[in-house]
């Protein structure tokens, strides 16, 4: 068994200390009317701007997602940086930055230079990775994170296992193009998706708001297609149906609903005799020189 496959398998019991350690207000977090900047790179960027849309929508203010590279010249009461590996350049860099304004850094690894330049570090130890391709970490994040706002569903790990076992979607595999919609704080969670098929599989996936997939982008849909549907927008399930593209969607919270996706990026990696713990041209963190 590969490792993303068992990391993949360990969610529901990560998450399980990822919501409890949330629930208990760990120190560093925002606070209610802070205006927050919330930083990352590739997955962790996808779990940032997800929460940024869950803090603003249950009204503890206003909340920006930005790449760390891109972080802009504006002030912000905190800034919150996720970063798996604890040593990406860019973090690493927006942190060194940040002066007086307090910053908490969610990593895997506390023994890592993000330590020495977060003002506080929230360690999910439990939930670090041998693969280079992320799921659990990132996952946890937000699991952690949403706990925090009080957006968790109280059967959120129960789901997670839900998802372990539900069939992916029959003859997702002979797909040759990937589209992966959402809408609000699961746009975030789409953008993961895609990355996910595109680091362990190389494959063909897109990801989009789900209300502008009929702006252009559904031209692409056709019998090669699967398009995945992340928290609602079910009425475009005709249109899509039309194209002859395979539609997916469930009643899983969205976050769930991401084990799949993961699970789907693992099964066409297989099918095309790819290792997914060793994705092309990619390493465990990006250190730039």
């Amino acid at each position: 068994m590969t490792y993303v496959l068992r990391e993949i398998a360990s969610q529901p019991a990560c998450w399980r200390q990822a919501l409890d350690l949330g629930a208990a207000n760990p120190a560093g977090l925002p606070e209610a009317g802070e205006r927050v900047a919330v930083i990352g790179c590739g997955t962790s960027l996808y779990m940032a701007q997800a929460y940024a849309v869950l803090r603003e929508r249950s009204g503890q203010g206003e909340t920006d997602a930005f790449p760390a590279s891109e972080l802009p010249a504006r002030r912000y009461d905190r800034l919150v940086a996720i970063t798996r590996s604890g040593t990406t350049t860019e973090v690493l860099h927006a942190l060194d930055a940040a002066g007086d304004v307090p910053t908490v850094a969610i990593t895997a690894d506390p023994a890592t230079p993000v330590t020495g330049l977060a003002k506080t570090v929230i360690a999910l130890e439990f939930a670090d990775e041998r693969s280079v391709v992320q799921t659990r970490f990132a996952t946890s994040g937000l699991a952690l994170l949403r706990a925090h706002l009080g957006e968790a569903p109280a059967d959120l790990a129960a789901q997670a296992e839900t998802a372990l076992t539900t069939p992916l979607p029959e003859g997702a595999i002979s797909r040759r193009q990937f589209t992966f919609l959402g809408s609000g704080w699961t746009n975030g969670l789409a953008q993961e998706a895609a990355l996910k098929l595109r680091e362990a599989a190389l494959a063909w996936s897109e990801a989009y708001p789900a209300m502008e997939y009929r702006h252009g982008p559904i031209s692409i849909a056709d019998e090669n297609s699967l398009v995945w549907f992340f928290g609602g927008q079910e009425e475009l399930l005709d249109d899509v149906a039309r194209t002859g593209a395979l539609t997916t969607a469930t009643a899983l919270d969205s976050l769930a609903d991401l084990i799949r996706a993961q699970r789907l990026a693992v099964e066409l990696a297989r099918s095309r005799g790819l290792d997914p713990d060793s994705p092309r041209n990619l390493t465990r963190s990006v250190i730039l020189k």
